[in-house]
């Protein structure tokens, strides 16, 4: 399955949008990376295993279920979570690109991959996976933008 969809960050001339400058969304979206449990929800513990400054090596514990995974950074523009096959987990990605198709109009796009079979049965869980994917990324971006107004991201 492969999955995509964008977020609209910053469009002038939109009062109802808050604009966001470049910098304080990477770091929002760094802060993700390095501190999970805030941003999603069951996730009980991340330990940073290993980190590097375009690297990080974490695991990830769901009451009984552990995770291990990796993130890379390209500064300012791209994060990417890579799962690989574990027990019953199959190997699958996310990521996270800015978008500034014109100045100040910005956007993240995320991209989910992973090898499961979008026919059948399958089909309607990925409908689902989805719609959770959509939703929790809206979240993402909110709580970033919450995160820019109490000035915690620097």
């Amino acid at each position: 399955m492969k999955f995509e969809h964008l977020v609209e960050i910053n469009s002038p001339g939109n009062p109802t949008i808050e604009p966001l400058t470049r910098e304080l969304l990477w770091r929002g979206l760094v802060m993700r990376a390095e501190s999970p449990t805030m941003f999603v929800p069951h996730l009980d513990a991340c330990e940073i295993l290993e980190r590097s400054e375009a690297t990080m090596s974490r695991c990830l514990t769901y009451g009984e279920l552990v995770i291990n995974d990796r993130v890379s950074f390209l500064a300012q523009h791209q994060i990417c979570y890579q799962v690989p096959a574990q027990n019953d987990i199959p190997d699958s990605s996310l990521t996270m690109t800015i978008e500034e198709p014109q100045v100040d109009y910005l956007f993240v796009r995320f991209t989910y991959e992973d090898d499961s079979v979008d026919e059948g049965a399958g089909a309607m869980y990925n409908d689902f996976r989805r719609s959770a994917y959509r939703e929790s990324d809206i979240d993402t971006i909110q709580l970033v933008r919450q995160l820019a107004a109490q000035g915690r991201l620097g």
